[in-house]
């Protein structure tokens, strides 16, 4: 799994993308930008749960207007992700008329298909590019199907209808959104926005088209990639869409920042997405995140919920610990603990993770072996089989990536 060789490293607020870097997740709130409170809470909220880059909607001139103070508020709070503008419609005359809302940002989105038409929509994307470009601010050039741009589509759908083998819509369609991030990025590039600055996304709701558009668009562009399924939808549907689409490209090498965009149920946890992305990345061995609890699903052989229980507990002791992990004992995100519930595959999972345990099915022996990278180091039994093990996972944790005190030398003759 080779990633895509010869990508420009375009820098997002210090946060590098592209170039072979590691794939940046981020994510977008979705509150009213103008109500300060709300956005500055959410934005945090997506940054602790380890969104690298947030965007926010840039939709008006309270939203704009308010920008500036949500920065101030997270810097406060000593938050200092990267803080990207939404822009559609009117994003041109936003930043010309909120200065400081302009360099606050650290990337700008714009949407080729919305930003007018004709002449006036030449003009449009010039003012938002020159802007970018004399800040010195990176742009996302986001093409969607959703909001592609008419004119475009109808030149290629009339094409098309004129050829003795048309093409299907969804063809023509992909056409018309390559063509369109194509001619986008050398329009920017014509308008002086350098090379490094430029990221491209050209997002759609149907997996194939979507997968097909990066792979065309991999071979015609070095700039770094942002992959999404727009659209993605609700629960289990739109975490499997998004995995899907997402992994196949990243399998690849394609693709330099991730969004999952999932519809959250009312009321529901914002940063779901963010994990989504953190896990696609972490399965795929891309990078690690948290530690990996591995267990088996249970069968008739496991009629005892124990080990169900206990991989739930040793996953919520991880989760809860690692903040702390993190800056204590750096590296331990790549931890990998097996909790398995019978002698079939209990063993060769335990050996293959760092720490891990078997426990016993139904009408096995009430021990449960404990392996240490690879190694059987004992038994444990009765109940307190939980809390033993759990301690034996904070010591390998402290053992292995516990730093090393630094021995005080008094002066001689001490």
């Amino acid at each position: 799994m080779a990633k895509r060789d010869g990508t420009k490293v375009v820098s997002v607020g210090g946060v590098k993308v592209g170039g072979g870097n590691p794939v940046v997740v981020q994510s977008m709130t979705d509150t009213d930008t103008a109500d300060i409170e709300k956005t500055v809470k959410q934005v945090k909220l997506l940054a602790d749960a380890g969104s690298e880059l947030v965007r926010v909607t840039v939709n008006n001139d309270a939203a704009a207007k308010a920008v500036p103070e949500v920065s101030k508020r997270l810097v406060d709070l000593g938050c200092n992700v990267p803080i990207i503008g939404d822009f559609h419609f009117i994003g041109h005359r936003l930043l010309h008329d909120n200065p400081e809302t302009a360099k606050t940002l650290a990337k700008f989105r714009i949407n080729p298909g919305n930003v007018g038409r004709g002449s006036r929509r030449d003009d449009n994307f010039s003012t938002f590019i020159e802007i970018a470009r004399d800040l010195g601010k990176p742009v996302r050039i986001g093409v969607n199907a959703g909001s592609l741009d008419p004119e475009v589509l109808v030149a290629k759908m009339d094409a098309n209808s004129r050829s003795a083998d048309p093409k299907s819509g969804e063809e023509v369609e992909l056409e018309a959104l390559i063509e369109s991030a194509v001619s986008s990025c050398e329009a920017a590039v014509n308008l002086g926005l350098p090379e490094n600055q430029i990221i491209v996304s050209c997002k759609v709701s149907r997996l194939p088209q979507m997968v097909e558009a990066y792979r065309q668009l991999a071979d015609l562009m070095d700039f770094p990639l942002h992959l999404g399924l727009t659209e993605a939808g609700m629960s289990t549907k739109g975490v499997v869409a998004t995995t899907s689409a997402l992994s196949v490209l990243l399998y690849e090498g394609i693709g330099d920042t991730i969004r999952s965009s999932l519809t959250p149920e009312v009321g529901g946890d914002r940063a779901k997405e963010v994990r989504l992305c953190q896990e696609i990345l972490q399965a795929l061995g891309l990078r690690s995140f948290r530690p990996a609890v591995t267990a088996c699903p249970g069968c008739g052989r496991t009629t005892s919920t124990f080990f169900r229980e206990l991989a739930q507990d040793i996953q919520g002791y991880l989760d809860d610990n690692m903040s702390e992990w993190r800056s204590r004992y750096p590296g331990s995100e790549e931890l990998k603990v097996a909790v398995m519930g019978c002698v079939v595959n209990g063993p060769g999972e335990s050996r293959a993770a760092n720490i891990g345990i078997s426990l016993p099915g139904s009408g096995e022996s009430p021990r449960a072996p404990v392996f240490v990278d690879g190694e059987r180091k004992t038994f444990l039994q009765g109940t307190k089989i939980a809390e033993e093990f759990i301690a034996m996972v904070d010591d390998y944790v402290d053992n292995r990536w516990g730093a090393k005190q630094p021995v005080e030398i008094g002066p001689a003759g001490d």
